[in-house]
């Protein structure tokens, strides 16, 4: 049986605890300085490297060179205390789960005075400290440390070096899904490239598999839905949703999936080509494709179809028909007739700017030879063409749907 990823690359030393600098830096320089305090106190998100640096911070303490932050990975102490080592008697690890009444909180205080059997010093490492009574716990004794979800970039770097070490092609896409997946956790991270790296074949962890696996939505589905939303073709939409409930997704997934892909295309939209420092995980065919589809799409319908798909998101939870509430969701983002939302109102503005945008100017009517022109043929001319004044028709907007809501309420409900 082959040992699990996060155990087999689980941090020995300092160095090795990625995306955690603003703890590690300053507990190094204690170490090197002799400041070290009785107790500290780590928190954070799981799988980020507390427990990992609880367990080196131990190590460094009773290396027979220390306290180092390097320790020297030789003596007996060291040994003892390496990733997935036998352990120490002098360093005891307790679940606060279990351990944390009063009585054991005494019992503990009561070894703690009991010198060290073979180490410098008797190290307790109390796991999930929150639930410690509040008759045990005395926070305000402690050096607190916390710890922070490890970046994306930091992260997917990590996995690649793993892949890499393990022997295993991993096709291009698939570490981005997995850092999607792990959420900044580490260990996460290592249990989810696991899973794909056991199943993995003779062309290593592929982009579809990937994809079944870890229940996302496969990115030409959200191709399709994106451009039949710029195509305002709500029949295209539906198809889409078929195929996706057919193919066996979940359409709460796909929303999610959606919503992420409408905030990416409304930074496009903001920074153009500079959303290439922001979206690091796209490559630069797909960043472009995605542009494409946010200048059909436009600002205002961008940030209403986020909205709208946002606001569907949360009404899908305990739903018992979530594929109607995905329906319903691509009914209001494609058809904003009836929304009198001020976002409502300027998607429909910003489409009637698109339509006068792309419609041809009339020719102008060429005037026919004739030798006599009378004195009245002299005095036609041409009808002047008014350019649109968009910044003025905005302004007055709210003034004209308040008149017509005075004079026909339906009609205004339509606007």
């Amino acid at each position: 049986m082959s040992l699990a990823l996060y155990r087999k690359y689980r941090p020995s030393v300092f160095a090795d605890v990625i995306g955690q600098d603003h703890v590690t830096t300053p507990l190094s320089h204690a170490l090197e300085s002799g400041r070290i305090h009785h107790a500290y106190l780590f928190s954070g998100p799981r799988g980020c490297g507390k427990t990992s640096s609880a367990r080196i911070m131990a190590r460094s303490l009773n290396c027979e060179k220390g306290p180092t932050p390097t320790p020297c990975g030789k003596c007996q102490s060291c040994n003892d205390l390496v990733a997935n080592g036998p352990g120490s008697l002098d360093v005891i690890e307790l679940d606060a789960a279990t351990h944390g009444l009063v009585d054991d909180a005494r019992d503990l205080r009561d070894k703690a005075f009991f010198a060290p059997v073979a180490s410098r010093y008797k190290i307790y490492i109390i796991d999930e400290a929150h639930q410690l009574g509040p008759g045990a716990a005395n926070r305000s004794r402690t050096h607190h440390y916390p710890f922070r979800l490890v970046p994306p970039g930091v992260l997917q770097e990590h996995l690649a070096k793993v892949c890499e070490a393990e022997g295993v092609k991993v096709e291009k896409g698939v570490l981005p899904l997995v850092v999607r997946a792990a959420g900044g956790s580490v260990r996460d991270a290592l249990s989810v490239l696991g899973q794909l790296l056991a199943g993995a074949g003779d062309k290593g962890v592929t982009y579809e598999i990937a994809i079944q696996l870890l229940g996302f939505t496969d990115g030409a589905l959200l191709d399709d839905a994106l451009d039949a939303i710029a195509a305002r073709d709500l029949g295209t939409l539906f198809t889409t949703i078929d195929r996706l409930v057919e193919s066996g997704h979940d359409p709460r997934r796909f929303t999610q999936d959606l919503l992420e892909r409408l905030r990416d295309l409304v930074i496009i939209d903001a920074l153009d080509e500079g959303a290439k420092s922001v979206l690091r995980n796209y490559p630069d065919d797909q960043l472009e494709r995605m542009r494409a589809q946010a200048s059909r799409i436009g600002n205002a319908s961008l940030n209403r179809a986020a909205e709208v798909v946002a606001q569907g998101l949360t009404q899908m939870r305990g739903a018992t028909a979530p594929r109607l509430i995905l329906e319903l969701i691509a009914s209001r983002v494609v058809m904003p007739d009836a929304d009198d939302s001020q976002l409502g109102v300027l998607a429909r503005v910003e489409r009637l700017e698109r339509q006068s945008s792309l419609q041809p100017l009339p020719s102008s009517p060429q005037a026919k030879s004739s030798p006599k022109a009378t004195h009245s043929e002299k005095k036609i001319e041409q009808p002047s063409q008014t350019s649109i004044d968009i910044a003025a028709l905005r302004r007055m907007w709210p003034d004209v749907i308040e008149s017509v809501k005075k004079r026909r309420r339906l009609t205004w409900s339509l606007l």
